[in-house]
């Protein structure tokens, strides 16, 4: 019997040696012990993260806690009060100078009775309108308020702009005050009809979110410059689909200016309607171009209607609709090639009130030159 209980104590011992020796080995002595019990190290030891990737997210994160605790000081909350069909509304802005102007969206304030402007610590002050330019969508309000509330921003320069770098939006989208979204510059010079039948020139296309209350706050670059003023998206829904839209900067470094010194911007205007000229427009109509604009009308007493453009002289059916045909097709402004109408907007943007441009222009399949002096666009 002692025997026994020995030999059973030894078969024991041995036993525990054995198992033992698998723990302190691992999983590589037996692969049949190893097939069917993972290492306990294994469980207990969490996958290691790259250091790389992880240090350049925390550095992207680091940049825009930083670039939001810098800026966000700077941008305001609209609120305005009205008396006509609109009830009121809420917008953004953001501070220009130490003597309390704050650049907005003109649609912002338009026909606003009272306004208030309210900071990033909830200190509210009264406004006025100092100027507006509703053809580029710009105003510029006025508060009178400590200069410790006025943090102006740094103006960045939209003309170096270029498709996928950084695009951070700070403002109030739905009433929501101080919110910071990002994306990229999703594309640049997008020319946008307005509902007045003039245009938008040279928009900046972002993917950043921007939705209703956004409008009149500033696009910022990865440094936290303003390099434009969201002003508006589209959407079907009327809330953010991808595809918003800012004033670049450097119209505002343009019109603001005016807008302070003496309340409006002079827009330089030709006063033409047309319509740009594609492959098909060109065979129905039977043009000598497949690009340009074809002028359909000139406005009365207008610069082209001085300088001697002529305008449509007959309607031709084209896809089911009357187009006005006949009239000049400008191929080129100062020899500037002009392929279509948002050729046309755009250069006129950086034109100015007074300024003579000439215009070449296919009239009856011949080349012509058409010297016009710019006036001011008449208020709508």
């Amino acid at each position: 019997m002692r025997r026994n209980i020995v030999a059973l104590g030894l078969s024991l011992l041995a036993l525990a040696s054995l198992s033992w020796v698998l723990m302190v080995h691992g999983p590589g002595v037996s692969a049949s012990f190893a097939a069917v019990s993972p290492g306990v190290e294994a469980l207990a030891t969490p996958t290691p993260l790259p250091d790389g990737p992880l240090a350049v997210a925390y550095a992207e994160e680091q940049l825009l806690i930083e670039l939001y605790e810098r800026v966000s000081p700077s941008v305001v909350h609209i609120a305005v009060m009205t008396n006509g069909p609109r009830e009121g509304g809420t917008g953004s802005g953001f501070v220009l100078d130490a003597e309390g102007h704050i650049v907005t969206n003109n649609h912002v304030v338009e026909g606003a009775e009272r306004i208030i402007v309210r900071f990033a610590d909830d200190t509210s002050a009264e406004a006025k309108v100092i100027g507006t330019d509703p053809d580029s969508d710009l105003a510029v309000i006025q508060v009178d308020v400590s200069s410790n509330l006025l943090r102006p921003v740094e103006l960045g320069d939209s003309d170096a702009l270029r498709v996928g770098q950084r695009a951070i939006a700070i403002g109030n989208p739905f009433g929501f005050e101080q919110t910071m979204t990002s994306g990229i510059v999703s594309a640049l010079g997008r020319v946008v009809r307005q509902e007045s039948g003039f245009s938008l020139p040279r928009l900046i296309q972002t993917d950043a979110a921007i939705n209703p209350g956004n409008s009149g706050g500033p696009l910022l670059d990865s440094g936290g410059r303003v390099i434009g003023v969201n002003t508006l998206i589209f959407s079907r829904s009327g809330s953010n689909s991808g595809v918003g839209f800012a004033v670049p900067v450097n119209t505002v470094r343009r019109v603001v200016p005016s807008l302070i010194a003496i309340g409006r911007y002079a827009d330089p205007w030709l006063g033409i309607t047309g319509m740009s000229v594609t492959p098909l427009l060109a065979e129905a109509l039977d043009l000598s171009v497949e690009q340009g604009v074809l002028v359909q009308a000139v406005v009365d007493d207008g610069p082209a209607d001085k300088a001697g453009l002529q305008d449509s002289d007959r309607e031709v059916e084209f896809e089911g609709v009357l187009l006005d045909a006949g009239g000049d097709i400008i191929v080129a402004i100062d020899d500037a090639a002009v392929q279509d109408m948002d050729d046309l907007i755009v250069y006129l943007a950086d034109t100015q009130v007074g300024q003579t441009v000439t215009l070449t222009v296919l009239r009856d399949g011949a080349e012509q030159m058409v010297k016009v002096m710019l006036e001011e666009r008449p208020v709508r």
